[in-house]
């Protein structure tokens, strides 16, 4: 098959969303599809056209930004022709031009599948709430016109404000995650680069530095992780510095973060390649997931940590919650409780041994090729509902 995937942000940009659409579509081409992104060009320098492994991305230029948004005026011609020379379509959500997109797969018969993956809440303002309002607009028609929507748990699907209206459309397909296998050298090597004086328990953070990840919860919760914990310390692998939208949450946090960079209990890593991430889980005693909102539909970065035995202690929204859930390495807390997350990594700590043991779960229904393998069979699935109804 020739497939389009469309989405606002593609590599080098570092996202969940992003991560799990490079993964699809390298997978869908190890599957022997010709695969095309089209996304923006949301940096100068990076190239209009590019070929990497095998995916073919096509940049449009920006023409301004609205809050975390862009407006690409010349998309709509781009994506006239490539709709037309691709046989299927896959969105990503949340992303203006979606709708467009939706509405062109409908009337050239094109199967569209439209993978949704959180809600977009802008920061305050007015421009961030008209820009929120028309994505929300465009979201709500690119579900009308699309024929399947896919998204990662059925609990977060029945309490979305979204997806709860298409719920005969949706489709559940787990998200697609997979890490190199890093050697013991390379485990002991960042380990040592990172905690020359053995801290423990050492304490993840993965994520962007953004206001929904909730930052802040486990700043409030290290005083009592510390009492506890005394050599505890939290490295924060990702980017953040310079994140669109999220300038001011990082200078408010700020000073409290230096104050514990200062007495050895914080560190920003930056952002890691995925053969770094690989040695960076294995160094972790937990990871930390304090996201806030519904923002956050999964994250990915749970089943990387627990493949590599990590537990992790959780906000319970919807849909994150499901990883500790499912592989029972872990602990929920509610979310924003800051002594809810100090108490739920000291269970972790007191029930090493008994998180050990599953540590050899089954993950294979997170293999990339296995996700792609999915989104194959709802392609066909329409494909076959379309040929019906032409013949009707």
């Amino acid at each position: 098959m020739k497939i389009l995937i469309v989405l606002t942000y593609y590599r080098p940009n570092i996202s969940g969303l992003t991560i799990y659409a490079e993964r699809l579509a390298k997978a869908f081409v190890k599957r022997g599809h010709q695969v095309t992104v089209l996304t923006s060009q949301f940096e100068k320098s990076l190239l209009r056209e590019e070929m990497d492994e095998g995916v073919k991305i096509i940049r449009v230029p920006v023409w301004f930004r609205v809050s975390k948004g862009v407006i690409m005026p010349a998309i709509g011609m781009m994506a006239n022709r490539l709709v037309k020379e691709n046989d299927v379509v896959q969105l990503h959500l949340p992303q203006f031009d979606a709708a467009g997109i939706s509405i062109r797969g409908r009337l050239l018969k094109r199967p569209t599948i439209t993978t949704y993956h959180c809600d977009l809440l802008m920061p305050a303002g007015i421009m961030s709430k008209a820009a929120n309002w028309g994505v929300d607009i465009m979201n709500l028609i690119t579900a009308i016109f699309s024929h399947r929507i896919v998204t990662y748990t059925q609990d977060y699907a029945d309490h979305s404000h979204y997806l709860r209206h298409f719920l005969k459309k949706v489709k559940i397909v787990p998200p697609p995650v997979v890490l190199p296998v890093a050697s013991s050298a390379e485990i002991q090597h960042f380990g040592k680069q990172h905690n020359p004086q053995g801290h423990h328990p050492m304490i993840g953070m993965a994520a962007r530095f953004a206001t929904e990840k909730g930052v802040e919860v486990l700043l409030n919760a290290l005083p009592a992780i510390l009492q506890a914990y005394p050599e505890a310390k939290v490295q924060f692998v990702g980017p953040y510095q310079n994140i669109i939208g999220e300038e001011q949450y990082l200078a408010r946090l700020m000073p409290l973060i230096q104050k514990y960079i200062e007495s050895g209990h914080w560190e920003f890593v930056g952002s890691l390649q995925p053969q770094q991430m690989a040695a960076f889980y294995p160094n972790l005693d937990v990871l930390v997931v304090s996201s806030l909102n519904s923002t956050e539909a999964f994250g990915l970065v749970q089943i990387e940590a627990m493949m590599n035995g990590v537990p992790c202690v959780t906000s319970n929204l919807p849909g994150v919650r499901q990883p500790v859930k499912m592989h029972r390495m872990g602990r929920i807390f509610e979310i924003g409780d800051a002594a809810g997350l100090a108490q739920g990594i000291a269970e972790v700590m007191q029930h090493k041994a008994e998180i050990e043991r599953e540590k050899d779960a089954d993950f294979s229904r997170y293999s990339p090729e296995n996700v792609a393998e999915q989104y194959e069979i709802l392609f066909n699935e329409i494909s076959q509902e379309l040929k019906h109804t032409s013949s009707d």
